[in-house]
């Protein structure tokens, strides 16, 4: 697990996410460990976003970034998934709809 921050500035300057949120990321995340998909994590909390970003192996990019970014709450939506090629798959206001995205992924790996 990697946790990095900026050191310049305060926690209150940084976007992070809240315990319900963790929690929400969090189970998806082990069901994908369980499933042998995903192995690390790194979270991430800057001034205008906070990103939990997932990993195969811990020396590479994401695999899948999930993001929260305050400023766009009333235009696209608070959250996102984007994918390693830097696209967006999934925005919207609603955490769990967004990380359904990552669901038919896991899915995908039980049926397979």
């Amino acid at each position: 697990m990697n946790i990095q921050n900026l050191p310049s500035s305060s926690a209150e300057d940084r976007v992070s996410f809240d315990r319900r949120e963790l929690g929400q990321i969090l189970g998806l995340y082990g069901r994908m460990v369980a499933a042998g998909e995903w192995r690390d994590y790194g979270i991430s909390m800057l001034r205008d976003r906070a990103v939990f970003s997932v990993f195969r192996r811990a020396a590479e990019n994401p695999l899948y970034r999930i993001e929260k970014t305050p400023r766009l709450r009333n235009r696209q939506g608070l959250y996102a998934v984007v994918g390693m090629d830097g696209r967006v798959l999934k925005r919207g206001h609603e955490l769990p709809q967004v990380l359904r995205v990552l669901e038919r992924k896991l899915i995908r790996v039980i049926d397979g």
